[in-house]
């Protein structure tokens, strides 16, 4: 089996790419969401995200300890939809350390993972020098992250407007 990091701007395709992946393997899947419900309009988003998703698939939502998600997943084929919200969700903490060490811990257990794993990430590098200290330490944590995967799994795709084009494959 394979990792691949699926990157791309916001509403590009890239959930709906992984789901198309889940959807042809038949077997067990796993789908791990870092979204939070702060509002009732991202309350409404999960929802649908969830209403999309076959009933037998096992859903784990978790905002912060992915690399224990992934490790405790019983599927072959996981989905961590998405990286830059997991990153959001640790930079709003305010807990440089914990971001470090659970960064580390994900890179780990992505390494160990023996499945088809699907990595899903917004591009955020592409655009201009975010004009605030959070936002660009976003934009910064983001891109390295992005880098430490790429240069670790099998396959990277960039989705552009429903389009996958391989950036890297094995």
């Amino acid at each position: 089996m394979s990792t691949e990091l699926l990157i791309g701007g916001a509403r590009s395709g890239k959930s709906g790419y992984a789901l198309r992946a889940a959807l042809a393997h038949g077997g067990p899947v796993c789908w791990i969401a870092t979204a939070e419900a702060f509002d009732p309009e991202m309350a409404e988003r999960i929802r649908q995200h969830r209403a999309e998703r076959p009933a037998h698939w096992q859903t784990c939502e978790e905002a912060l300890e992915l690399g224990a998600a992934l490790r405790a997943s019983q599927a072959d084929f996981v989905v961590i939809d998405c990286l830059t919200l997991w990153l959001s969700n640790w930079l709003c903490r305010a807990d440089p350390d914990g971001w470090a060490r659970a960064r580390a811990d994900l890179l780990a257990a992505v390494a160990s993972f023996r499945g088809q794993l699907y990595l899903i990430s917004n591009e955020v590098g592409s655009g201009i020098v975010p004009d605030n200290p959070l936002a660009r330490q976003f934009r910064d944590e983001a891109g390295r992250l992005h880098q430490d995967l790429a240069a670790q799994v099998a396959a990277v795709t960039l989705i552009v407007a429903g389009l996958p084009l391989a950036l890297k494959r094995p």
